[in-house]
């Protein structure tokens, strides 16, 4: 099976649109989405769409939950939080529907799937280091959890020694983020897991920063949020 994992699209239409793209050229079987498909960007409705037509899976991320409930702004940054007041306003019936009807996790055979850590996925605790990882193996049975949130790819073994997938051992992957990098490359980010080979890469493609940006702009969002985009941070 090829899976695409795809997270923290931050409702960023021309990433999101190219790294479909890219995913339908790979001949993936399934892709999951690993949540915050809303937030900081300006194309929320149609970034929703986009998920709910192609992904297998999706789970709640906290910009998502934001946005739904505003109260929870208030624990985003703020040009995070005035984005997410933003989007409540303009997320149409069948969007909102369907957002507030994702799960914090789900399960399948080979993978766990949450937005930010496996141990209480629901308080979006971020898995920054090797100290912040170590335990959260102990929160999942599947070979496999991927994780977004921190924006930032990485994959990680059991013994915190193995930081490719190796056929031994289990995995904590980050795909990083298709719509808000924060390692410092701009390109989008997503995964790619071939489980016959049993293969995973991460793959970074330049995409229409350009129109990214001018979308922030012109629907007065922070322009902050429209050059970070230039500079992956």
């Amino acid at each position: 099976m090829r899976i695409a994992v795809i997270s923290d699209i931050h409702a960023n239409l021309q990433a999101l649109t190219k790294s479909l793209s890219i995913i339908r050229n790979l001949g993936v079987d399934v892709i999951y989405c690993l949540g915050d498909i809303v937030g900081y960007g300006a194309n929320p409705n149609e970034c929703v769409e986009l998920v709910q037509r192609h992904a297998t899976h999706t789970v709640l991320g906290n910009h998502d939950h934001a946005s739904l409930f505003t109260d929870y702004a208030v624990y985003l940054p703020s040009d995070g939080g005035k984005v997410a007041h933003w989007t409540n306003k303009i997320l149409t019936d069948d969007n909102r529907n369907y957002l507030v009807n994702l799960k914090y996790r789900i399960e399948t055979d080979l993978c766990t799937l949450v937005h930010a850590s496996p141990d209480r996925p629901e308080f979006w605790f971020y898995i920054d280091s090797l100290e912040d990882a170590g335990p959260q193996f102990d929160h999942f049975n599947q070979t496999i959890c991927f994780a977004g949130h921190t924006h930032i790819p990485f994959v990680c073994r059991d013994d915190l020694q193995e930081f490719t997938l190796t056929r031994n051992g289990r995995f904590l992957i980050n795909p990083g983020s298709v719509g808000q990098p924060r390692d410092g490359r701009p390109q989008l980010s997503f995964g790619f897991l071939d489980t016959e080979n049993w293969e995973y890469k991460n793959f970074r493609f330049s995409y229409d920063i350009d129109g990214a940006a001018e979308a922030i702009r012109k629907n007065k969002l922070p322009k902050s949020l429209a050059r970070r985009l230039y500079s992956g941070y």
